[in-house]
């Protein structure tokens, strides 16, 4: 994917059990699952590694490029490619063709799912380690979230200005069932996203960011967001659980019912 990932995690809080007479028995912290966290952490790590070798269209010699050149049957991939085209033509249909990888030059390319969905997977497995609880995944700036950072605390997630990398457009909370969010823009990439209709650049828009329940489909919608210019913000809002906010190229910003953002600052497109 070439995409850079960090991970913050909260380890579970000091806890004490009592014995049958009601006195006190061990009592386990946050140093007693460091060996657990550290496996998890690289268990994550690996998993994220496993995807770029079999999903990356930059190496020539992955399932994904094979495929893509026709040199292998879907059949004859590993059964994690076929899983993430289903979940595509899933995306596909919720942005109502916005988000298309069928569409794009040089065969297939779900570039713009599998990043969230393989950040999905590494958070399980810090989900899963004892000693856990909680724990952020930034995936090239698409975050995912389980748990609170702090008790009674949600995640706080900063969504970058379009126009000023040090500065933010706001900041978005994530906790309960908004667990992710994701951005697609041109500021950083350059015009590597495309209309799905016309070919072409998108254009339209400055960034488009969509926060919802699951980091693949969030991922998605984001990047179908920006290919449609805003159009597809009608069709987001009508999703059950995804909310999103666009700025225009003008600077005008606009946001569905529920997105769960603090203040917006002023963008100047000047």
């Amino acid at each position: 994917m070439g995409t850079v990932v960090s991970l913050a995690i909260r380890e579970a809080e000091a806890s004490a059990t009592t014995d049958e007479a009601g006195g006190a028995a061990a009592s386990a912290g946050p140093a007693d699952g460091l060996p657990a966290v550290a496996a998890a952490a690289a268990r994550a790590v690996a998993v994220l590694h496993h995807v770029d070798d079999v999903f990356s269209t930059w190496q020539p010699d992955s399932p994904m490029s094979r495929l893509r050149r026709g040199e292998i049957e879907l059949a004859a991939a590993p059964s994690e490619l076929a899983g993430v085209l289903e979940l595509c033509r899933t995306a596909r249909d919720a942005s109502g063709g916005w988000f298309d990888p069928w569409s794009l030059p040089g065969g297939v390319d779900p570039t713009g799912l599998v990043k969230g969905w393989a950040a999905e997977l590494a958070l399980a497995e810090m989900r899963a380690a004892p000693g856990v609880s909680g724990a952020l995944i930034n995936a090239g700036g698409d975050v995912a979230v389980f748990g609170e950072p702090e008790p009674g605390q949600p995640w706080r997630v900063g969504i970058r200005h379009p126009l000023a990398a040090d500065r933010l457009l706001t900041i978005v909370t994530l906790g309960g069932h908004d667990r992710a969010v994701a951005t697609s823009g041109s500021y950083e990439r350059g015009d590597h996203v495309l209309d799905p209709r016309s070919g072409e650049p998108a254009v339209g828009l400055l960034s488009a960011s969509v926060v919802g329940p699951d980091l693949a489909l969030v991922d998605a919608l984001a990047t179908g967001l920006f290919a449609s210019g805003g159009r597809a913000l009608p069709r987001i809002a009508g999703l059950r659980g995804y909310s999103a906010l666009v700025v225009e190229a003008d600077g005008t910003t606009r946001a569905t019912l529920g997105f769960p953002a603090t203040e917006l600052v002023e963008v100047s497109a000047a």
